[in-house]
C-alpha cells in the first residue's frame, strides 16, 4: 500500500507522550503513513505568532490534508487566538465528530448502554470570535449563524447516521430565546430532516435536552448542535460515558481533516508517564478511516478494546476490583500493541468498511430570496447619564428619522419604560424612517447624533424580510 502523507504535531504538556504512544500503535497496526512532523503551540506562540502556528505548518497541513494533533498549551494573558478555532475555520473543517461510548463494566459509568455521537458545527456561532469591549464596563460577543453553515453540518449529521446505521438524529437549540440565530438552525434542521425519512428526527431545547442527556443518554443516538453547545455537551457526554480521556475527535472539511483528543494538555501530568493516550489513539483510528486505511483502523480499535477489556488501565480510569493493572502511558501502548490482531470477547468488536470518510457529498441547496428592505437603524450609544436625562437628549428632532425605541440590555426604557429597570452605560436607540429609508438617511442621522455630542459605539441597520421584522423587539 502506498504511504499516505499526514502532518503530526506533538503539542505541549502530555502531548509528546501520548503522541509517541499513538504513533507506535499506528505503526504496529499496519498503518502506511508518511509522517511530516511540525511544531505548534506554546513555543510558537512565544516566538511571536499570535495563533501558535507558522506558515510552514500551514503549508504541510494543506499539502497532506490530514493532521494528527496532540493537545497544546495557550499562554496566559491576552492577545493569543485559539489554535484549534483558527485551524478549523481557516481550513473549513466544519464538522466536529465526537463519539461518546460507554465501556461497561470495564470502565466505571452510570450509563453502561451509552453510545452517542456528537456532531458539532465548527465554523461559526460565538466561536467566530468577533468581540468588542464597547465601554470600560461593557463587552459584546457576536453570534453568527448562517443558513449555509447550518445546512452543511445538519446534512453531515444525517449522512453520518445513514452511513453508520444510526437510527435517530436529534437537534439541540435555544430558539425559544434566540429566535433568529438558533431559530434559523432549527428551521434548516427541519427542512433537511425531510430528506431522510428513514431516520428518526427530533428537536430539544438545549437546557432540558442537556438535562436529559446527562440523565438518560441512552435516549439519544446522533446529536447535531451549533458550535458552543456542541463543545460543552460533548465534554459532558464524554465524561458521563466514562472519561474525557477516552474520546477522540475528528474535524472534517471538504479540503482536509484534523484529528485530536478532546482534552487539554494537562501540564501538571507532563513527563510522568501517567497520561491516558486513549483519546488520541481513537482519534488516530478516525484518521485511518478517513484516509481509507480501514484494515489498520479495525485492528487498532479492536486491540484497544481488548486492552480495556483485559483491565490494563491508566490511573484516570483504574478502579479496584474492576481493573487488573495500573499502568503508565508507555505500558498501555505496549499492551495495545500486544493485542494487535485480537478482538475483544465481551465488548462489541468493530469492522470498518473499505471506503474513505468524505465531506464532499455535502450539498448546499438552501438559499433564501426573501425581499429585504431597509427600515431604520439601531444606534448603540455610550452614556453614564440617568435614564431620564438620556431619553431627553435623544428625543430631539432627527428628521427624517424618528426615535422609535430605547433599550438597555434589551429591556425597553422608552417609550413607557419602568423605573425599576436597572440600566448600564450602553444604550440601544432605534431610529426608523418616516418614509422609504436609505443609507444616506442613516449617514445623516449619525452626523446629527455626533453633533449632539452623543458617543456612538456601533450601528446595526434593521430590515424587514418579506415584510416581516428581521430584528428583535424589546
Amino acid at each position: 500500500m502506498e504511504k499516505i502523507p499526514i502532518t503530526v504535531a506533538h503539542g505541549d504538556g502530555i502531548g509528546p507522550e501520548i503522541m509517541d504512544a499513538t504513533l507506535k500503535v499506528l505503526e504496529a497496526a499496519g498503518a502506511e503513513l508518511d509522517i511530516q512532523t511540525v511544531e505548534i503551540g506554546e513555543k510558537v506562540y512565544l516566538r511571536g505568532h499570535p495563533t501558535g502556528i507558522e506558515d510552514s505548518t500551514w503549508e504541510s497541513i494543506k499539502r497532506t490534508k490530514a493532521f494528527l494533533k496532540a493537545p497544546i498549551t495557550t499562554p496566559q494573558g491576552g492577545g493569543f487566538k485559539s489554535l484549534n478555532v483558527t485551524i478549523r475555520t481557516s481550513l473549513g473543517l466544519y464538522a466536529n465528530i465526537r463519539p461518546c461510548v460507554a465501556y461497561a463494566p470495564y470502565i466505571d459509568t452510570k450509563h453502561p448502554n451509552m453510545d452517542v455521537v456528537i456532531v458539532r458545527e465548527n465554523e461559526e456561532d460565538l466561536y467566530a470570535g468577533i468581540e468588542y469591549r464597547q465601554t470600560p464596563d461593557v463587552c459584546e460577543s457576536i453570534k453568527i449563524i448562517s443558513r449555509q453553515g447550518s445546512e452543511k453540518i445538519i446534512r453531515y449529521a444525517f449522512e453520518y447516521a445513514k452511513k453508520y446505521g444510526r437510527k435517530k438524529v436529534t437537534c439541540f437549540t435555544k430558539d425559544n430565546i434566540m429566535k433568529f440565530s438558533d431559530g434559523l438552525f432549527h428551521e434548516v434542521y427541519e427542512q433537511v430532516a425531510k430528506e431522510y425519512p428513514e431516520i428518526e428526527n427530533e428537536h430539544w431545547i438545549i437546557d432540558i435536552g442537556a438535562a436529559k442527556l446527562a440523565d438518560t443518554p441512552e435516549a439519544f443516538d446522533v446529536i447535531v448542535l451549533p458550535n458552543l453547545y456542541g463543545d460543552i455537551l460533548s465534554d459532558v457526554a464524554a465524561q458521563i460515558s466514562g472519561s474525557v480521556g477516552l474520546v477522540g475527535s475528528a474535524n472534517i472539511g471538504v479540503h482536509g481533516a484534523m484529528f485530536e483528543a478532546i482534552h487539554g494538555s494537562a501540564p501538571r501530568r507532563a513527563g510522568q508517564n501517567m497520561a491516558n493516550p486513549s483519546a488520541l489513539m481513537l482519534a488516530g483510528v478516525m484518521m485511518l478511516i478517513h484516509i481509507g486505511q480501514t484494515d489498520a483502523a479495525t485492528k487498532m480499535h479492536n486491540a484497544w478494546l481488548k486492552t480495556i477489556e483485559d483491565g490494563l488501565h491508566t490511573y484516570d480510569i483504574f478502579k479496584e476490583g474492576v481493573s487488573q493493572q495500573k499502568v503508565g502511558t508507555k505500558e498501555f501502548a505496549d499492551g495495545v500493541i500486544q493485542n494487535i490482531g485480537k478482538k475483544p470477547t465481551k465488548l462489541p468488536s468493530v469492522a470498518y468498511l473499505a471506503e474513505k470518510e468524505s465531506a464532499k457529498n455535502t450539498r448546499i441547496l438552501m438559499t433564501s430570496n426573501a425581499k429585504r428592505v431597509l427600515v431604520g437603524c439601531d444606534v448603540f450609544i455610550y452614556s453614564k447619564e440617568e435614564v431620564g436625562d438620556f431619553i431627553k437628549r435623544c428625543q430631539q428632532s432627527f428628521d427624517p428619522m424618528k426615535l422609535d425605541l430605547i433599550t438597555n440590555r434589551g429591556v425597553k426604557v422608552f417609550p413607557e419604560g419602568m423605573e425599576e429597570t436597572f440600566c448600564i452605560e450602553q444604550w440601544r436607540c432605534r431610529f426608523v424612517s418616516k418614509s422609504k429609508c436609505t443609507q444616506e438617511m442613516i449617514v445623516g442621522l449619525l452626523n446629527s447624533l455626533v453633533k449632539s455630542d452623543l458617543d456612538i459605539i456601533k450601528t446595526e441597520n434593521i430590515y424587514t424580510m418579506d415584510d416581516k421584522p428581521a430584528y428583535s423587539t424589546a
